[in-house]
């Protein structure tokens, strides 16, 4: 199941990268009234009209396959197996403590870190 969640994460970015180009090589809607005076929009790769249709075509058919790839990752992730605690409980694990031993030879019960100051140690 990790293999899917990669590959559907693959494609989810690389939508999300091509869905971002194809929005900045749109024309705005001021950009119709040059191209009445003549600015030449006729002598383009896509026509007069082409590149409209043909790029919001294409920025809608990347927005549902967009839509599709995070209703999936959603699925993927909740059915991943669920933990009994905290995330800290899982994550961290704790390690024996040795006793300090002080200068007389004794050991003490005040495991090794837990207090700084002189008067925490017990005599």
């Amino acid at each position: 199941m990790n293999w899917l969640f990669s590959v559907v994460l693959t494609v989810h970015i690389l939508v999300a990268l091509a869905i971002i180009g194809l929005v900045l090589m749109q024309h705005g809607k001021g950009a119709d009234m040059g191209a009445a005076f003549g600015s030449g929009a006729s002598g383009s790769l896509f026509g007069a009209s082409g590149s409209a249709n043909f790029l919001s075509r294409t920025t809608g058919i990347l927005a549902a396959v967009f839509f599709a790839t995070s209703l999936s990752l959603a699925y993927i992730a909740s059915e991943k197996p669920k933990t009994s605690g905290s995330l800290m409980q899982d994550s961290v694990q704790s390690q024996p403590v040795s006793p300090a031993v002080q200068a007389g030879g004794e050991a003490s019960n005040v495991p090794a870190g837990a207090g700084s100051k002189a008067q925490d140690v017990p005599k």
